[in-house]
């Protein structure tokens, strides 16, 4: 009798890890896919300019690999990137400095999903 007790508070214990509340995504709430879609046409204007291009094809990313990570962005981290190119964009810079931007904000993104 002892034995099941014991047997039973055993199975309790082990079976309460598999009662977790599920975690929170980090998809943006309300974030309806003409928004995605729009998003993503923001950051492939800017891949698709000719000096970012070529620097991306010199560290050997070819314009395919960059739209299909692009595409494996969260809705959220999409959201933001394209929020800040758009912000370099209205800031004022020379289009060297804006096209330097967005070569970095893409390689960071790139390394993080490799990365990841």
């Amino acid at each position: 009798m002892r034995r099941s007790i014991v047997l039973l508070a055993l199975v309790a214990l082990i079976a309460v890890p598999s009662f977790a509340a599920p975690a929170p995504s980090k998809a943006v709430a309300n974030q309806s896919l003409d928004a995605r879609a729009a998003d993503i046409a923001v950051v492939r204007d800017v891949v698709a300019n000719d000096e970012v291009a070529a620097v991306l094809a010199a560290h050997g990313f070819t314009q395919e690999q960059v739209n299909q990570r692009v595409a494996q962005l969260s809705s959220q981290d999409l959201h933001q990137l394209a929020e800040n190119l758009n912000q370099v964009q209205a800031a004022g810079l020379t289009h060297q400095q804006w096209v330097w931007i967005g070569i970095g904000a893409l390689a960071a993104i790139i390394l993080a999903i490799a990365l990841g």
